[in-house]
């Protein structure tokens, strides 16, 4: 049999060698072009929506190749992040003034709206089945009410056998969203709590344990009998943590459910003139829980890379057209369609934008 060299000839023979080595290398090259192309965009903030950015990060990157390095270190760090310019885009549930948007020169734009929930260690109390309303919960917070056969909670919980037990509250020992979003509800609802503790992302609590995070509090109130603490509901809910129901400002009892979550928005109004900024807790009407807040992104206008902020910018504007579903299977709440719409019009504002083009 004669062999492929005397087949081919030698010169025609080394040609065809060359040729595709050339053509494996340019493949090679291919490769290396695409993979570069693949960018992690880089975010850092609130636990409080952790759980769907992380949802939604991970069907992003099968789609686009683009990863999320999103870092859930608390509303407060995440504002310090933006702030120094260490990430593309910082998160917080507290909404920043007008003010301090212009004086850093951001722009900030809601995700979704969620709940923040009150969670028991209490020996017998499955999840549903305690009520609160904002009055006790406050006054358990403060150190007022401190064991859990007081008659404050008895009263409320008439069905309820309950423990001569003391009351261990848990509570957030980072700046957090989340703590801006309950201590924003309490001050509404408790006098007492207004003028001795206050709203805002990190408090002087009077009693208690701290924990980082909504995943520090969710595995301290587990681990701790007779604990209560704070939580966003998907944290609530991935741990099987027993949640509680609550008293609303229409005096119904309400369940921490996403159709709950949603009414508390149902008069809002979305301004950009004030950044989006609006509140929702203690809201009228009948099914609103009474705990509720959107979070929310903040990215440069006049960014210092303007490449890096667009992705940012694309993600988010691909989980509003796709992330609906995955939004409500974690119990969180998206927008309507028409409002997303505003929020989108609000970047252009950001150099480099373009539409996304």
């Amino acid at each position: 049999m004669l062999g492929l060299n005397h087949l081919l000839g030698e010169d025609t023979m080394k040609l065809s060698i060359r040729i595709l080595s050339r053509l494996v290398a340019g493949l090679a090259a291919i490769g290396v072009a695409t993979s570069a192309l693949a960018v992690n965009i880089s975010g850092a903030g609130a636990t409080f929506p952790f759980p769907i950015y992380a949802k939604w990060s991970a069907t992003y990157k099968g789609v686009s190749g683009n990863g999320l390095n999103y870092q859930s270190i608390g509303s407060g760090g995440g504002i310090k992040q933006i702030e120094s310019k260490t990430v593309t885009f910082g998160a917080t549930d507290m909404p920043l003034s007008v003010a301090e948007l212009n004086r850093y020169g951001l722009i900030q734009f809601p995700t979704v709206i969620g709940g923040v929930v009150p969670v028991v260690n209490v020996r017998g109390v499955a999840p549903g089945q305690m009520v609160l309303d904002g009055q006790t919960l406050a006054d358990i917070f403060i150190g007022k009410v401190s064991n859990w056969s007081d008659p404050a909670i008895k009263k409320l919980n008439p069905q309820l056998t309950l423990p001569n037990q003391a009351i261990v509250t848990v509570h957030r020992s980072d700046a957090s969203g989340t703590v801006f979003i309950f201590t924003n509800y309490l001050t509404k609802v408790s006098p007492a709590w207004k003028d001795r503790v206050g709203n805002a992302t990190a408090v002087d609590w009077p009693v208690g344990i701290g924990a980082k995070g909504n995943e520090g509090v969710a595995g301290n109130v587990a681990q701790t009998s007779g604990a209560i603490g704070f939580v966003e509901y998907a944290y609530a809910k991935q741990n099987r943590l027993a949640y509680t129901k609550m008293i609303n400002r229409d005096g119904k009892t309400v369940s921490p459910v996403a159709a709950a979550f949603g009414a508390s928005a149902a008069g809002a109004t979305w301004d950009p003139a004030n950044g989006f900024g609006t509140l929702l807790t203690d809201q009228p009407g009948a099914e609103t829980w009474p705990i509720s807040g959107a979070t929310f992104i903040l990215v440069y206008k006049q960014p210092q890379d303007p490449a890096a902020t667009k992705e940012a910018l694309k993600f988010f504007e691909w989980a509003y057209k796709n992330g609906d579903e995955m939004a409500a299977s974690l119990d969180y709440v998206a927008f309507p369609q028409s409002v997303k719409q505003t929020f989108v019009t609000s970047w252009d504002q950001v150099q480099g934008w373009n539409g996304g083009h």
